[in-house]
């Protein structure tokens, strides 16, 4: 793990720059590139862009593997083939004007600042705000602007805008972005429930959007106005797996109701226990992702456990580069402010296995407000096959 190398002890500022820098170098190849980016314009403004800064320093030793990290204030930085990934959709020119809804720690506008002209950032959070812009003014990325608001409205001084990127999640696009987007732009948002969203890339033509489903996400909620207005608030604090069976594909086989999707495919050749279907995860590079993720709501202050049950199968599974590199699920808990609040583990499985059902009860914290469920290889090498994963709470305070 990057911890591992960061942790030891350098020598000199030169080394641990240099440690940086390899660092950086193998996330953009591994967790980027290797991921499907291939806008070579964007890979090196990856490459280029120390996302290390960017991070909170109990953090920074995780700022080169493919995770969202707290910020504060219950935001997060989006893992790293995210923004790129987002980056890519926008398709940029070098004289375009951007706006950025959710400044953030100031990362995703860093990446854009390197691929357009002038980049105009609004972040709805004053500390944040404040700290990003300090950031940005002393790593001199002096075409980022940036202002303290409520991205809802937009930035109607300077508009119209090449291309809008949302770094936050509203229901459905806001109006005043929609009017700020020029004829032929594109805008890269987050859109849906609190828990389940999709990004979508919608494109500006005769005055209306046209939209494409890029593929399922997990964004904090867009604050402020948008809040207000929204509609669904699954705020009943009960968790619910969409999609649990891995049934649900679009129209070119990619899973729904899951995101973050790495060396993961949906099987439907009726091998597994529940329905047509089931996820494969399939890794043979020791420490690389294999994974699926799923964010649901759950209120610790009403359930003290839940369990979790799944059918699963594996096949030559090995650990990876050390003891931790297993299968298993991860289920990772987070408060009302998206600060981290515990995390739990079902599993870890090895070896060959036939279809087996496994269950494990799971302590929430008090604090729980949002679980993230993982599913994944976590750097072992092999087979797992999953099927019908269930959550249920098994204990009210």
């Amino acid at each position: 793990m990057l911890a591992s190398i960061i942790g030891s002890s350098p020598t000199g500022w030169a080394q641990s720059q240099q440690q940086w820098t390899l660092a950086r170098m193998k996330m953009v190849r591994d967790d980027v590139e290797q991921a499907g980016v291939k806008d070579p314009r964007v890979l090196d403004a990856m490459r280029e862009v120390p996302r290390h800064f960017f991070v909170a320093g109990q953090q920074r030793q995780f700022a080169y593997l493919d995770m969202a990290l707290p910020i504060g204030e219950g935001q997060t930085i989006s893992p790293p083939f995210v923004v790129a990934s987002m980056t890519e959709s926008l398709e940029t020119k070098p004289t375009d004007r951007v706006l950025e809804i959710g400044t953030g720690s100031g990362y995703q506008a860093a990446v854009l600042s390197r691929l357009v002209d002038q980049v105009y950032s609004i972040e709805i959070v004053p500390s944040l705000g404040r700290s990003a812009q300090r950031l940005l003014k002393r790593l001199d990325y002096d075409n980022v602007h940036t202002k303290i608001g409520d991205g809802f409205l937009g930035w109607r001084e300077h508009a119209p805008f090449d291309a809008i990127i949302v770094t936050c999640s509203p229901e459905r696009p806001p109006r005043a972005l929609v009017e700020q987007l020029r004829e032929g732009g594109r805008m890269v948002i987050p859109v849906g429930e609190r828990f389940q969203q999709t990004m979508m890339l919608f494109k500006k033509v005769n005055g209306k959007l046209l939209a494409e489903p890029l593929e399922p996400t997990f964004f904090v909620p867009m604050t402020g106005r948008a809040e207000a207005l929204r509609v669904k608030k699954n705020d009943d604090g009960i968790p619910r797996l969409l999609n649990h069976s891995f049934e649900a594909t679009d129209d070119e086989g990619a899973l729904l109701g899951w995101y973050y999707v790495r060396q993961a495919n949906v099987m439907s050749d009726y091998e597994g226990p529940d329905g047509k279907s089931y996820l494969l995860l399939e890794n043979q590079t020791p420490g690389r992702s294999a994974q699926a993720l799923q964010a649901v709501g759950i209120d610790g202050r009403k359930f003290a456990s839940m369990e979790i049950s799944l059918s699963l199968r594996a096949t030559d599974v090995q650990r990876g580069r050390s003891a931790r590199e297993l299968p298993r699920v991860e289920i990772s808990f987070f408060d009302d402010k998206q600060a981290p609040c515990g995390s739990a583990s079902a599993g870890p499985w090895y070896g060959t296995i036939r279809w087996i059902r496994k269950r494990s009860t799971i302590r929430v914290p008090p604090d729980a407000k949002l679980a993230v469920v993982a599913i994944g290889m976590f750097g072992a090498t092999g087979a797992l096959a999953v099927d019908n994963v269930q959550l249920e709470t098994s204990q009210q305070r």
